[in-house]
């Protein structure tokens, strides 16, 4: 059997997102791959409307920020639920410029994140 911490990115898309307290924040829609750097970059998140009460948004997230569960079913997001509820979002049908290292560093400050570029 694969190791769960190897995984094809389409098998990804769909997985939930809790943060440490074990509140369910969404799932993850897309991830962006950095070609240039060879990396992961962000996922996209389609937060729990419910919970932030930004209906229809997706949010970037630094690849960083995410770790698997020690079951490897659900990835964490060790982000407070402010800084969350605080985020630049985009609508799905409006996706950003994910190569503009501007709104990359953007996105980094927002959550604390130092870039890797």
């Amino acid at each position: 059997m694969a190791s769960a911490k190897v995984r094809a990115a389409g098998d990804i898309i769909g997985d939930r997102v809790t943060n440490i307290a074990g509140e369910d924040l969404g799932w993850i829609d897309d991830v962006v791959v950095d070609i240039e750097h060879g990396r992961l970059a962000y996922a996209v998140l389609a937060f729990n409307t419910q919970l932030l009460g930004r209906e229809g948004k997706r949010f970037a997230v630094p690849w960083s920020l995410l770790r698997l569960s020690d079951d490897g079913g659900t990835f964490l997001l060790d982000v407070e639920r402010d800084v969350l509820e605080r985020a630049p979002g985009f609508d799905e049908g409006e996706l950003p410029d994910y190569a503009d290292r501007a709104w990359g560093q953007a996105i980094h400050g927002h959550y604390g994140e130092p870039t890797y570029w």
